[in-house]
C-alpha cells in the first residue's frame, strides 16, 4: 500500500502530523487508525467510523504500523474474494513481506506466513490441493454425523446436568466441536482436554502458542503416518489416497487447516447462538413458537455474530480499483466479514431477521470459501437443539452485560457463558457408536442435500427423546424432526 492514498492532505510526508492537542493525536502515520491498541477494543465502533470516513475500502495499520486496506462493504468483499484475476491469497506477493515490514517477527506472522495449502494456493495448485480436500468431504455421511453429533451432545450435557449449573462456553461449546472433528478425522481417541486446550491456545497467539502448535501437528503427523500404513474409512485415509497424491506433509498441515478453522468457527458460533437465545426474549420466543427453526437461528447468528470477523488476508496481484479507492500491485487487503455483514447499503435495519437469507460473508466466497461450512453447520445445529431439549428451562445465571469476550482482529470469542437449569438425570448414552463419518466409496462429489443424504447401511437403534409422546401422536412433520435431528 503507498503512502499517497493515506494522506488527506496530499502528502506523503509521515512527519507532518496533528498538531499538539488535537484529537487525532494517537492515531498513526498519515492520521490512519489502527487496528490494534485501545481504539481497537471495539472493533465494531471502529469500522462504522472508518466506514463514515473512508466508504466501502478504508486505510489503517496493523501491528507496528503496517499498512493495509479493511474491506467494509458487503458487495466489495464479495467482488474481492470473486475475483481470483485481481486478489490472490498468496501473502508472498504482499509488497510489506517483501520489503520485510511483516516479515517473520511480526506479531500478526502465523496470519500472515505463507504455507503449501489449499486456502494460500493459487491457479492449477489450488484446484489440486483444494479438490484432494473436497474430495474426501464429499465422502461424509451427514446422517450419521449428525447422529454422533447428537450422542456427543448427550454425553458433555451427562457431564454436568445433575449440578443444575454449567459454564457453556468451557464445558459445551469448546469441547462438542473437537470431539465431532477427531470423529471425523479418524482420531477420536485424541480428543481430550489437552487437544481443546492446545488448540484455543495456539489460537490465541499467547507465549505457549508455539509448543501448543507442535503438539497440535506432532498428534496430526503421528495420526498421517497411521493412516498411511493402516488406512479406515475416514476423512484421513480418503484425503491420503486421492488421486492428487498428497505427501505426509500436506495432509498433515491439510488436517490441521480444517481442524483449526472449523473447530474455531464452530466453537464460536455454538457459544454466539447459545448466548442470543438466553439474552433475547424475542429470539427465544420464535424458537419456542415454532416460528424459528435452530438452523435458522444459526443463519441469524451468522449475520449478526460471524464466528471469525475478518481474515488477512487478500493480496492485489496488479493495480486496481475497489470501492473507488485505488488498489496497487503488492497492496493487502483485510476480508471484512462482520462490517460486510451489517453494511447498511445490504441491512439498512440490523434488527430485521433475516431468515432464509444465507448472502451473509460467514464463509467467504469465490474459488476460497469455506469447503467445510455443512459441517459447521451441522454441529451448531444438533448440537444446540438437542442441548435445549435436554434443559428446556436453561437461563443465563449471570446479568448480560457480565459477559466478558477476548477479542482480537479476527474474531470475538466469548469467554464464560454461566447457566443454571432444575438439576436433570443423566441419560443413557448407547452401549455402542458407530464410526463417524460413514464414507461413500467413491469420489463423486454428491448434489445430494445433506438432510436427503442415503442412510447408513447398518441404522443404529434410535436416541430415547427427553420426553416420549404417546404412541399415534406423531404426523409427518414430527417424524421428519425426529429423523433430522438423529433420533
Amino acid at each position: 500500500m503507498t503512502p499517497e492514498s493515506h494522506f488527506p492532505a496530499g502528502t506523503d510526508d509521515p512527519t507532518l502530523g496533528p498538531p499538539p492537542g488535537c484529537p487525532a493525536h494517537g492515531l498513526g502515520p498519515g492520521g490512519l487508525r489502527r487496528l490494534y491498541g485501545p481504539e481497537a477494543e471495539d472493533l465494531g465502533a471502529l469500522y462504522e467510523k472508518l466506514r463514515a470516513e473512508h466508504g466501502a475500502v478504508a486505510p489503517v495499520l496493523l501491528h507496528n504500523d503496517v499498512p493495509i486496506w479493511v474491506v467494509l462493504g458487503h458487495g466489495e468483499n464479495l467482488h474481492m474474494v470473486s475475483n481470483p484475476s485481481h486478489y490472490a491469497r498468496d501473502s508472498r506477493l504482499w509488497t510489506a513481506v517483501q520489503d520485510g515490514t511483516a516479515g517473520a517477527d511480526h506479531p500478526l506472522a502465523p496470519h500472515i506466513a505463507w504455507q503449501p495449502i489449499c486456502s494460500h494456493a493459487e491457479g492449477d495448485e489450488h484446484l489440486r490441493l483444494r479438490g484432494a480436500v473436497t474430495g474426501a468431504m464429499s465422502t461424509i455421511d451427514f446422517r450419521s454425523l449428525r447422529r454422533y453429533i447428537n450422542r456427543s451432545t448427550q454425553r458433555l450435557v451427562n457431564q454436568f446436568c445433575e449440578l443444575g449449573t454449567a459454564d457453556l462456553v468451557g464445558q459445551f461449546s469448546e469441547h462438542l466441536p473437537m470431539a465431532v472433528l477427531c470423529e471425523i478425522l479418524g482420531m477420536p481417541e485424541d480428543y481430550n482436554d489437552r487437544m481443546v486446550h492446545a488448540t484455543r491456545d495456539l489460537l490465541k497467539g499467547t507465549e505457549t502458542a508455539i509448543a501448543s502448535n507442535e503438539y497440535v501437528m506432532n498428534v496430526l503427523t503421528q495420526h498421517t503416518l497411521r493412516r498411511r500404513a493402516e488406512p479406515e474409512e475416514d476423512f484421513t485415509s480418503h484425503l491420503i489416497n486421492h488421486p492428487a497424491r498428497l505427501t505426509d506433509d500436506e495432509v498433515a498441515q491439510h488436517l490441521r487447516l480444517v481442524l483449526l478453522a472449523a473447530y474455531e468457527a464452530t466453537a464460536n458460533l455454538i457459544a454466539n447462538v447459545l448466548r442470543m437465545v438466553l439474552t433475547d426474549p424475542r429470539f427465544r420466543a420464535q424458537l419456542n413458537g415454532g416460528q424459528m427453526t435452530v438452523p435458522e437461528a444459526v443463519e441469524q447468528s451468522l449475520w449478526d455474530e460471524p464466528p471469525f470477523s475478518a481474515v488477512l488476508g487478500y493480496f492485489a496481484k496488479q493495480d486496481t480499483e475497489l470501492g473507488g479507492r485505488r488498489i496497487r500491485k503488492g497492496d493487502g487487503l483485510l476480508f471484512g466479514i462482520a462490517p460486510g455483514n451489517v453494511d447498511p447499503r445490504v441491512r439498512p435495519d440490523l434488527a430485521a431477521n433475516m431468515q432464509g437469507n444465507r448472502s451473509h460473508l460467514a464463509f467467504g466466497g469465490g474459488p476460497h470459501e469455506c469447503p467445510g461450512q455443512d459441517i459447521g453447520r451441522a454441529i451448531a445445529d444438533v448440537g444446540v437443539d438437542a442441548l435445549l431439549l435436554r434443559l428446556p428451562d436453561v437461563e443465563l445465571d449471570c446479568s448480560e452485560h457480565e459477559l466478558r469476550w477476548r477479542s482480537s482482529m479476527s474474531s470475538r470469542h466469548l469467554v464464560e457463558l454461566p447457566v443454571r437449569f432444575q438439576p436433570k438425570a443423566p441419560q443413557d448414552e448407547r452401549p455402542t457408536v458407530p464410526g463417524v463419518p460413514r464414507q461413500r466409496p467413491n469420489w463423486q462429489v454428491t448434489t445430494e442435500s445433506p438432510a436427503t443424504a442415503a442412510p447408513a447401511q447398518q441404522p443404529v437403534a434410535p436416541q430415547p427423546a427427553p420426553a416420549p409422546e404417546p404412541a399415534g401422536r406423531l404426523g409427518a412433520w414430527q417424524r421428519f424432526l425426529r429423523w433430522w435431528r438423529g433420533y
